[in-house]
């Protein structure tokens, strides 16, 4: 059974994502050079975030983004993000790395600022029960609204949610999620090896039956 590892994010400008996703995250930086992949760490193995350098700028609404905690929008807009759209329960903001997240406003915030895991989905119930599979945990359809959850407690998070959207995926997703597991359990479920493993990279890049990148290590 494989196991969440952490969380990766893609960005043209390290030193503004790293700055960014720390706060509003509530995780610490740990310097590395630059251009070097940056882990964000929080209390948790688990709760970390490495921020990777790419050469191109996001290009279309993000089909995986990060749900956080914060005492006010208001504080979030204060760290350079601007307002996308506003919902009763939520509110849609665009970081200043071109990456989205929504924002819940809370009377209390835990130090570990991360909510969920959205994904965007062609069949969310199909892709909430795979990821399940895949991981021991529970999938379930919310009784109100088109989406799925996926939890369990090995997240360090509340929830993965997978949400129907109409448009099918085309570039390759800026925020991917990383596990410890074998590559053979998740291709014999119908996953397909994007980038194998090689002498200067020690995990394989895999992509999910609707094409979204995550990458495997080898179980420690």
């Amino acid at each position: 059974m494989a196991r969440f590892k952490d969380l990766a994010l893609d960005t043209t400008d390290q030193a503004v994502s790293v700055d960014f996703w720390a706060a509003v995250l509530g995780l610490d930086a740990d310097p590395r050079d630059p251009g070097e992949p940056q882990p964000l760490r929080g209390a948790e193995p688990g709760q970390t975030v490495w921020v990777n350098v790419v050469p191109e700028p996001p290009l279309t609404k993000a089909r995986v983004h990060l749900d956080v905690h914060a005492a006010s929008v208001e504080e979030v807009l204060s760290l350079g993000a601007e307002v996308v759209q506003r919902h009763e329960h939520w509110t849609w903001l665009r970081a200043p790395d071109g990456l989205d997240l929504c924002v819940f406003v809370r009377d209390t915030v835990p130090a570990h600022r991360l909510y969920e895991v959205v994904v965007d989905c062609r069949d969310p119930g199909a892709q909430a029960r795979w990821w399940a599979d895949r991981l021991g945990l529970v999938a379930e359809p919310d009784p109100s609204n088109p989406w799925w959850g996926m939890s369990g407690e090995q997240l360090p998070f509340d929830c993965f949610v997978f949400v129907p959207v109409p448009e099918p995926r085309t570039v390759k997703n800026r925020v991917h999620w990383d596990v410890w597991g074998t590559v053979e359990e998740f291709t014999d479920a119908g996953a397909t090896v994007v980038a194998p493993r090689d002498a200067d990279r020690d995990w394989d890049v895999l992509a999910d039956p609707e094409g979204n990148e995550f990458c495997v290590f080898a179980q420690d």
